[in-house]
């Protein structure tokens, strides 16, 4: 109930008057049945925006710790997080990958659509990344289609560490199911799994018309705020940012 409320009555309404959101192609949604959604992730907002235009209920995968918090201020979280259409990550054995395949696999089975980032992580700088293959691992062993979808402007949005949404036009596009069948039976198969996982991102580069990089989002990250710490160090040392240091000519 609170979902459609939201949907519908109080936070639906506000996002498509203060965003103006449109889709493409949404006649690629199948109807009924298990599917997943492999979209890019740019922003903390995609997950409100996607089930906001797509008529079926959308799940995505979050951790339990959003959901397991004390008191009232835990009960609006949880409610909240319930209501669109977040799920608790289950943690209780094993690693934290083997978890979230074994979640998306029991949504699966139970006719649902799931949505799932194959970067792992928001795109620091808007580009598609390379993706890690869980998404296809759990394509082959639900045996279900796998849906290309990518946001465009979330990131306007939702900017990185933004506290206050902004008013920006946002768009969906839905591609057309991407049919990994012939794969079926060889869900452990490394070789296919990366396979697959790059068909999947191949698909979203042509979809987006994003630059494509081919390492992932987390380790562009790291190598970002390690030279993040470089230079803090180099304008320290020379008293002057590192960019503004004095060139030698060659002799």
């Amino acid at each position: 109930m609170l979902y459609w409320l939201l949907k519908f009555v109080l936070l639906g309404p506000l996002l498509r008057l203060w965003c103006r959101p449109t889709i493409e192609g949404a006649e690629n949604i199948p109807a009924t049945g298990g599917a997943l959604l492999a979209s890019n992730h740019l922003a903390v907002a995609d997950s409100f925006f996607l089930p906001l235009l797509i008529d079926r209920r959308i799940v995505f995968m979050a951790k339990r710790e959003y959901f397991t918090k004390p008191g009232f201020s835990g009960w609006l979280t949880k409610s909240f997080f319930t209501a669109v259409g977040q799920v608790p990550l289950d943690r209780g054995s094993g690693s934290a990958a083997r978890a979230a395949l074994d979640t998306g696999n029991r949504l699966l089975r139970e006719q649902r659509l799931v949505g799932i980032y194959p970067e792992g992580t928001r795109s620091p700088d808007g580009r598609l990344y390379k993706g890690k293959t869980g998404v296809a691992r759990m394509a082959l062993e639900s045996e279900v289609p796998v849906i290309p979808v990518v946001m465009i402007g979330t990131d306007r949005v939702n900017p990185i560490g933004s506290k206050i949404w902004r008013p920006y036009k946002v768009r969906v596009k839905i591609g057309e199911p991407l049919d990994f069948s012939r794969y079926h039976g060889m869900a452990n198969d490394r070789f296919i799994q990366r396979s697959m996982t790059d068909e999947i991102m191949y698909a979203l580069m042509e979809l987006s018309g994003n630059e494509y990089v081919d390492i992932y989002a987390a380790k562009a990250k790291e190598d970002a705020a390690r030279l993040g710490k470089q230079t803090v160090g180099k304008q320290t040392a020379a008293g002057r940012p590192a960019s503004r240091l004095p060139r030698t000519k060659a002799s």
